[in-house]
C-alpha cells in the first residue's frame, strides 16, 4: 500500500471517530430532554432545577468552546478531542449513579465543557486532515452525524426510558464514547498552531460569566419577574462583563474572538443561521417532549416515536443540501429552508391549538425538511471564516455561536411559555399558586400544577398550555422569518467555498 493510501485509510478512520463522537452531542442534549420528566418522578425538584438538566449542559457547552478551540490550537488537537471525549464517558458514568438533582446538574454543566472540548479539538483535526473539496464534505458528514443523534435521540431515549429507567440513558452515552475512542483516535495526528499564544483567559472568563449571567436572568423571570431586583441586578451585569469582553478583545494579541470579523456581512450572516434553527428547531426538542409526556400523558416511548417526525429529516436533507449548491447558491437554499420551516411552525401552532397530537406530525415533518437545508450547510460555510491555521478559532466561533444561541434561546423561550401560561391561568382561576402552577405548566409537569390549583380540572389545564403555546409558536415563526431575510441579504450572490483537492489526498469520493 502506498504512502497516500495509507494516508487516506487513516484521515478516513479520524473522519469515523469525530462522527461517531459528533452523535453523542445531541443525543445527550435530547435524551436529557426526554429523561427530565422520569428524573423528576424519581428526584423530585424545582422548575428551575428541572430546567437546569437541559440548560446547564448547553450554558457551559457554549461557554468554553472558543476557549476549548483556543487550546486545540495550543496544546494540540488529538489531545483536547481525546481528553473530551474521555472527560464526557465518565461524567455520564457518573450521572447514571446519581441520586441528587443537584449533582446531576452539576455533572450536566461539567459535561458541557467536556463536550466542548470535544467537539473543537474534533472539528479543528478535521480541518486539519482534509484539504479542499474533501474538507467540505468531510465537515458535512460531520453534520449528517449531528443529524442521526437528534433523528434518533428521542426514540432511543423513550424506548430506554420505558424498558430500563431513565439512567440507561446515560449509561448509553458512556458506551458510544468509549466506541468514539477505540474506533480511530490512535489514528488522529497530532496537530497545533506553531503560532498560537495561549488562551486568553480574561476574555475566556468574561465571556462566561457574561452568558452565565445572561442565561440565570431569563430562567428567573419566570420566578421573579422582569422588573425584579434580582433579574435586573442580572441583566445589568451581564451588560457590564459584556462590555468587558469587547474591552479585553479590542485589545489582547490573540483575541478569543477576532472581532473584526463582524465588518464583514457574509460573517454575520453565517452566525445567523444557527441562532435561527435554534429558534424554529431546536427548542421544540425540549417544549414538544414536555406537551407529549407531561401535559398529553403520552409514554415515554411514544413521544420519542412521535418526535422522530421532527429529526429524520436531518439524516437525509443535510446531505441532500450539500448536493444542491451545484446548481443553488448556499444562500438561497439557507433561506428558502428557514422559509419552508416558518410555515411548519404557523401550521404545527394550529394543530396544537386543536389539541390534535396526530395532526402535529406533519407540520413537525416540515419544519425537520425545513431546518434541515440550512443544517447542512452551516459547517461547511463557517469553515471559510478564517485561515486553516485558525482552524480553532474557526469552529470554536460558529459552534460558541450555535450552542450558546440555543441556550439562550431554550432560556427565552422558556420564560415566555411561563409568562404566558401564568395570563392564561389568572384568566381563569383566582386561587391557588398560579405563578409556581405555571412555572410548573411550562415545563409539562401537569399533576404539579393541578396540586396547586386545586379547582382546576385536567382539562382546562391541557386546554390553557395549548393556548399559550400557540401564541409562542407564532412568534418562533416571525423570528424564523425575519432571520431568512437577514440570511437571503448577506449571503446573497455567495457560493459555498471549496478548493480542488490535491490529486490521491484526502478524497472522499469513491
Amino acid at each position: 500500500m502506498n504512502t497516500s493510501s495509507t494516508q487516506t485509510a487513516g484521515s478516513l478512520r479520524v473522519l469515523v471517530t469525530v462522527c461517531i463522537a459528533a452523535v453523542i452531542l445531541p443525543l445527550n442534549f435530547v435524551s436529557g430532554a426526554v429523561a427530565t420528566p422520569a428524573i423528576a418522578r424519581e428526584l423530585g425538584g424545582s422548575a428551575q432545577a428541572l430546567s437546569w438538566v437541559t440548560n446547564s449542559f448547553m450554558l457551559t457547552f457554549g461557554c468554553f468552546l472558543m476557549a476549548a478551540g483556543a487550546l486545540a490550537d495550543e496544546i494540540g488537537r488529538k489531545k483536547v478531542f481525546i481528553s473530551g471525549v474521555s472527560l464526557f464517558a465518565l461524567l455520564s458514568l457518573l450521572q447514571a449513579f446519581s441520586s441528587s438533582l443537584l449533582w446531576i446538574d452539576l455533572l450536566r454543566a461539567a459535561q458541557g465543557v467536556a463536550a466542548a472540548a470535544a467537539l473543537a479539538g474534533g472539528a479543528a483535526a478535521l480541518a486539519q486532515e482534509f484539504d479542499g473539496a474533501a474538507r467540505t464534505r468531510a465537515f458535512s458528514l460531520m453534520g449528517s452525524s449531528f443529524g442521526v443523534g437528534l433523528a434518533f435521540g428521542p426514540f432511543l431515549a423513550g424506548a430506554l426510558i420505558a424498558h430500563f429507567g431513565w439512567r440507561s440513558v446515560f449509561f448509553s452515552a458512556t458506551v458510544i464514547a468509549v466506541l468514539a475512542l477505540i474506533t480511530g483516535a490512535s489514528k488522529m495526528r497530532e496537530t497545533r498552531n506553531s503560532q498560537a499564544s495561549g488562551i486568553d483567559w480574561p476574555g475566556t472568563v468574561s465571556f462566561t460569566a457574561m452568558l452565565a449571567l445572561l442565561t440565570w436572568a431569563l430562567m428567573a423571570i419566570p420566578q421573579y419577574g422582569l422588573r425584579s431586583p434580582q433579574v435586573l441586578a442580572l441583566l445589568v451585569g451581564a451588560v457590564l462583563l459584556l462590555g468587558i469582553f469587547v474591552w479585553v478583545e479590542l485589545r489582547v494579541r490573540q483575541p478569543m474572538l477576532d472581532l473584526s470579523l463582524f465588518r464583514y456581512v457574509r460573517f454575520i450572516g453565517v452566525q445567523a443561521l444557527p441562532l435561527a434553527t435554534g429558534f424554529c428547531f431546536v427548542v421544540l426538542l425540549v417544549i414538544l417532549p414536555m406537551l407529549f409526556i407531561g401535559v398529553k400523558g403520552l409514554s415515554e416511548e411514544r413521544a420519542g416515536l412521535m418526535m422522530m417526525a421532527l429529526s429524520v429529516p436531518m439524516l437525509v436533507v443535510p446531505l441532500l443540501a450539500a448536493w444542491l449548491t451545484r446548481w443553488i447558491s448556499a444562500g438561497v437554499l439557507c433561506t428558502s429552508g428557514l422559509v419552508i420551516a416558518a410555515a411548519g411552525l404557523g401550521w404545527l401552532s394550529q394543530a396544537i391549538l386543536a389539541q390534535n397530537v396526530t395532526a402535529m406530525v406533519a407540520p413537525m415533518l416540515i419544519i425537520g425538511i425545513g431546518t434541515g437545508l440550512p443544517w447542512g450547510l452551516m459547517d461547511g460555510l463557517s469553515v471559510s471564516v478564517v485561515p486553516k491555521e485558525r482552524a480553532g478559532m474557526a469552529t470554536g466561533i460558529f459552534s460558541t455561536t450555535r450552542v450558546a444561541g440555543e441556550g439562550i434561546s431554550l432560556a427565552i423561550v422558556g420564560a415566555i411559555l411561563a409568562s404566558m401560561s401564568h395570563s392564561a391561568l389568572a384568566a381563569h382561576f383566582t386561587s391557588g399558586d398560579l405563578s409556581l402552577a405555571a412555572q410548573r405548566l411550562a415545563t409539562g409537569n401537569l399533576t404539579v400544577a393541578q396540586q396547586l390549583i386545586p379547582q382546576a380540572s385536567t382539562a382546562q389545564l391541557q386546554q390553557l398550555y395549548t393556548a399559550a403555546l400557540h401564541p409562542l409558536l407564532l412568534c418562533l415563526m416571525a423570528i424564523t422569518l425575519f432571520s431568512a431575510l437577514m440570511v437571503l441579504l448577506a449571503l446573497k450572490g455567495n457560493q459555498q467555498e471549496s478548493e480542488a483537492a490535491p490529486a490521491g489526498q484526502n478524497d472522499l469520493s469513491p
